[in-house]
């Protein structure tokens, strides 16, 4: 590696970067062309953003042109669960990136410190963490960080599969080697095994229309009534896939940058009841609960409690009858069916929306 690479690799994992390397930033055609196809198959179901940025993708030099090489880092976010906080109504499981405020937030401050750094060495560079219009996960692979496991998530042997990835774009050019992670995966297929909606496909990519993490922040309306079930306690996120991996269990909790939140990990759900978007957004600003916003949260916890049918969720299904948003209502009208409660549901025949009184004849009709 030249002085200047050298430099900004040291200065990654000073900054907290668990685990740093090059890639060359080349995008295959063969890649492309397989996200191409994922996106032509419809699996990224409503990330329309998605097929927009599809070009820039393919291409980074139209993020930053004469673009050679790509600083990968890797941080974890393995934690060990913290002790859920007293009182509150903490039902559901969170996916373990969320215990922690925003990481975009905690994580771009690193990046401008790299890019400050880079320009002082007389490097251009630019940085992004896993929101911008990057192959993340290719770019890792290249840089030899981890490999695509069957699950489609980054594992690697040191980090296991509990990884967030960012990447620093720099013209510097690229020296080394151009051999991807070998696949350590083997003959293990726990991943695709476990997951609870069969979301995992073939060719080791998801499909967002059957996977709980998409259904329960991205999805907007009610959730399909077929993945209810199968979403079990999962309130945000799911962590299944990396749950199993046993690269995951080899690794163990390394989280050392990231630091998790027992509120966020453990949230009271009756949080997410009987307030407005506005003050919502205040409570949880910097966390990863605003990308549903409140009534996707509130939605999610109705679809836990019909799951779990824990007593202390009670006043939250008679809060979510008369809850503003058509999809909470709904969430309400199923949760309640689960519950038995077949008086509630015919009271919510006559709501004002389609969706909740379609719902609520559904229940009545026959077996959730």
């Amino acid at each position: 590696m030249t002085a200047p690479a050298e430099l900004l690799a040291d200065l990654a994992q000073h900054l907290g970067a668990d685990a740093v390397g090059w890639a060359a930033a080349q995008v295959p055609a063969g890649a492309v062309d397989e996200y191409a196809r994922w996106l032509a198959d419809g699996r990224h179901a409503g990330m329309s953003y998605l097929e927009r940025q599809l070009p820039v993708r393919a291409d980074p030099s139209l993020r930053l042109s004469g673009v050679g090489s790509v600083l990968v880092l890797g941080v974890s976010h393995a934690f060990e669960p913290p002790p859920p906080p007293p009182g509150g109504i903490r039902v559901g499981r969170v996916a373990r990136y969320a215990w922690t405020p925003d990481y975009h937030d905690q994580l771009q401050p690193l990046l401008t410190r790299l890019e400050s750094e880079a320009a002082a060495l007389g490097v251009r560079a630019r940085g992004y963490v896993d929101h911008g219009p990057v192959m993340e996960r290719l770019f890792a692979s290249g840089a030899f960080l981890g490999w695509r496991g069957k699950s489609g998530m980054t594992i690697s042997t040191k980090l296991g599969a509990f990884v967030t990835l960012a990447v620093l774009l720099t013209d510097l050019p690229f020296e080394g080697a151009t051999e991807p992670h070998p696949d350590r995966c083997g003959r293990c297929f726990r991943c695709v095994a476990a997951c609870p909606t069969n979301a995992i496909g073939e060719d080791r990519a998801i499909d967002a229309r059957r996977c709980i993490s998409y259904l329960t922040i991205e999805h907007r309306g009610p959730t399909p009534h077929e993945f209810r079930t199968a979403m079990g306690e999962w309130l945000f996120g799911c962590d299944v896939c990396s749950e199993v991996c046993p690269w995951s269990h080899k690794a163990g909790p390394l989280a050392k940058f990231l630091k998790p939140q027992p509120e966020l990990a453990h949230p009271d759900l009756s949080a997410f009841f009987g307030i407005g978007e506005r003050e919502f957004g205040r409570r949880f600003a910097g966390t990863a609960f605003l990308r549903p916003r409140r009534k996707g949260m509130a939605r999610n916890a109705l679809t836990v409690l019909g799951n779990t049918r824990a007593p202390a969720g009670w006043p939250l299904l008679l809060a979510g009858m008369t809850d503003p948003a058509p999809e909470v209502r709904e969430a309400a009208v199923w949760a309640l069916g689960q519950w038995g409660e077949r008086t509630s549901v015919e009271a919510m025949r006559a709501d004002p929306d389609e969706t909740v009184r379609s719902s609520a004849a559904r229940v009545l009709a026959g077996p959730t």
